[in-house]
């Protein structure tokens, strides 16, 4: 018996096609390290963040990802991934993940 994980395979698949579709020129790599991606958030006038890949992979980004998949699908209004909710609850969730992510590297 496997485990899936569909959750991650959704944030590819909606980071693939945001790519895809991304036609802001805000969006081209060339000022999003390696590593990173840009996000677009914000209920009323969306804010950029620049964030690094590894958070796909936590719970709480996720959930995140699975607001936006809700309201938009693979449609962001922006051309690049829009996360539907206010600025200061994806700082406070970011800001989490980071300081986590601080930690670990510390024995």
């Amino acid at each position: 018996m496997g485990l899936r994980f569909p959750s991650a395979s959704l944030a590819k698949q909606i980071l693939r096609r945001s790519a895809l579709t991304a036609t802001r020129a805000a969006s081209t790599s060339s000022d999003v390290p390696r590593g990173f991606f840009a996000v677009y958030v914000g209920e009323n006038q969306k804010q950029r963040f620049v964030v690094p890949v590894s958070y796909l992979n936590q719970p709480s980004f996720q959930n995140l990802l699975r607001k936006a998949e809700e309201e938009f699908g693979f449609h962001h209004p922006t051309g690049g991934l829009t996360i539907p909710c206010r600025i200061d609850t994806f700082i406070n969730v970011t800001s989490h993940l980071s300081s986590s992510q601080e930690r670990s590297n510390y024995p």
